[in-house]
């Protein structure tokens, strides 16, 4: 099953990336993709690759910049305005540890929460929720959920402030 899957949603991802398509045409292929009408003010660059794509879910003016891949076997949430940077991955799998059982695949969605911005090159392992108002520096690897209005950086990635709210 989850090879046909690949398959199918593999020809999509290449038209995706093959050639040049406007913004409605890319939401439009998108949307094939993720098996849902994507919001008309969601806007996806390419290139862009996934395992799935039909596990994916994105709410509106959202923006995911050129570059990105999304392991999204386990399921990927994003929230109304997400800004992801370009080449962010979202990787919802992992193996177990062990090595007689490495062959096994263990999957966590990850959630990223309202108004959240993930800088360029950001992983996010799976399991992980980026909290409401967040940012994520560039090139960090966030391996523990994020708490609402914050700033993490580095890899792993730290809690390096609150946000503050001017009034």
């Amino acid at each position: 099953m989850i090879d046909r899957i690949v398959e199918e949603n593999s020809k999509i991802i290449t038209k995706i990336n093959q050639t040049y398509h406007s913004k409605n045409e890319r939401r439009q292929l998108f949307s094939h993709l993720f098996g849902y009408q994507i919001p008309s003010t969601t806007d996806i660059k390419a290139p862009f690759n996934a395992d799935l794509g039909c596990h994916t879910f994105v709410k509106d003016n959202v923006f995911i910049n050129k570059d990105c891949f999304f392991i999204d076997l386990g399921g990927i949430w994003i929230d109304s305005n997400v800004k992801l940077g370009p080449r962010v991955n979202l990787i919802t799998a992992n193996h177990d540890e062990n090595p007689s059982k490495r062959q096994n695949l263990i999957t966590h969605a990850i959630h990223i929460k309202n108004n959240a911005w993930l800088g360029a090159n950001v992983t996010v392992l799976p399991g992980v929720t980026i909290g409401e108002n967040s940012i994520v520096g560039a090139s960090s690897v966030v391996t523990k959920n994020v708490e609402p209005n914050s700033i993490v950086v580095g890899s792993p990635a730290k809690k390096i402030r609150q946000i503050n709210f001017e009034k």
